[in-house]
């Protein structure tokens, strides 16, 4: 029987992932402002841009798996948040 390879294991995770939501969304602004600087050669200008894809594709991840907690916590009624 093959052996599985570390990178299909469901829990690993990525390389470089961010260490918290607040770590990946500080990184994904300062990635941003760069590329808004227009100092950026091509291809940093596209690795940058997988590079926050990535960011925002793990902010997105917290927020939705944030909102599935506080659903269970209200047994599965969403409620409005006042802002308040």
């Amino acid at each position: 029987m093959p052996k599985a390879s570390a990178s299909s294991t469901p829990l690993a995770p990525a390389p470089n992932a961010p260490a918290s939501y607040e770590a990946a969304l500080q990184e994904l602004e300062a990635l941003v402002g760069q590329m808004e600087s227009g100092q950026m050669p091509l291809d940093g200008l596209m690795t940058g841009y997988q590079r926050g894809a990535e960011l925002l594709q793990f902010c997105r991840g917290k927020l939705d798996a944030v909102e599935e907690q506080i659903r269970v916590l209200d047994q599965g009624v969403a409620k409005p948040w006042s802002g308040e």
